[in-house]
């Protein structure tokens, strides 16, 4: 740890590749079960649905094993397995695939999300998708994508006018209370484009500058914590629907533009009286 209580510049580095280690093991694990015949469980209660399979289980399974192998003192809140103590103040933070409906249905947008948080907030995060072979990263080091052996830099892009802006939410029903749904439609209805799926994708192609807003609500800690560190890498922001951390998920607005962010926290907040 650094003087100041956060993790070196060094100790990121190393953890960073650690992650990106974590999101090539998963990897492996999951890919024979991607467009394959699988049989797929439902955690909801009934009259909901919240698909799981061996595939989101086995690969959690190898990445906390290789947690336990490299860092034993390190905590890990999984969304399979649940939390596991650690002494280190040091957490790692896992969904083995965050888009398991995309999943299932042989879409692509879905990936592994690993974080590592530091007792006050998730320092550094990856997505890594397999299938194309993309890993997006972030960290007090920048944020990255890495592709075909080279990575290049992410920067989100200028978009201060909702009119100009292109918005994605990864489907509408998550939207679970009238006043959230009308928040969303008055947002969604100002945009000049609005696009539905994409999960933690979005907030990946919004870090590369080509989506300019995400608006979600009923997340985790583990649909978010990852992805916060590569939006703010690349120059975006990441908040509740009130513009406070939203480190434990909830209801989430992602912008690449400081004054569209503001402004939709807005209408969001308007909206909902």
């Amino acid at each position: 740890m650094s003087s100041e209580g956060g993790l070196a510049p060094g100790e990121v580095a190393r953890y960073l590749e650690f992650a990106c280690h974590l999101g090539e093991l998963a990897g492996k694990v999951i890919l024979p079960h991607f467009r394959a015949p699988l049989e797929v469980d439902n955690k909801a209660a009934p009259g909901a649905y919240d698909p799981v399979t061996v595939a989101d289980r086995a690969a959690e399974e190898a990445i906390c094993l290789e947690i336990a192998r490299d860092f034993p003192e390190h905590a890990i809140h999984g969304e399979e397995h649940g939390r596991k103590p650690g002494n280190a103040g040091l957490t790692w933070v896992v969904d083995p695939i965050d888009g398991t409906r995309a999943f299932i249905l042989g879409h692509l947008h879905w990936g592994t999300l690993i974080a590592l948080n530091d007792g006050r907030r998730p320092v550094l995060g990856v997505m890594h998708q397999p299938f194309v072979g993309e890993t997006f990263l972030g960290s007090p080091l920048g944020a990255f994508v890495r592709r075909a052996g080279e990575q290049r830099p992410l920067l989100t892009r200028a978009c201060a006018s909702l009119g100009t802006a292109a918005v994605c939410t990864s489907h509408p029903e998550q939207f679970s209370n009238r006043k959230e749904r009308a928040a969303f439609k008055l947002v969604a209805s100002k945009a000049r484009l609005v696009r539905y799926g994409g999960d933690c994708y979005n907030y990946c192609l919004l870090a590369a500058g080509l989506i300019d807003l995400v608006i979600e609500s009923a997340l985790h800690a583990y649909d978010v914590q990852a992805l916060i560190p590569i939006v703010e890498a690349a120059g975006g922001m990441m908040t509740d629907w009130r513009g406070q951390p939203c480190y434990e998920g909830g209801a989430v607005v992602a912008a690449g533009d400081a004054q569209l962010h503001a402004h939709v926290l807005q209408l969001l907040a308007w909206a909902q009286g």
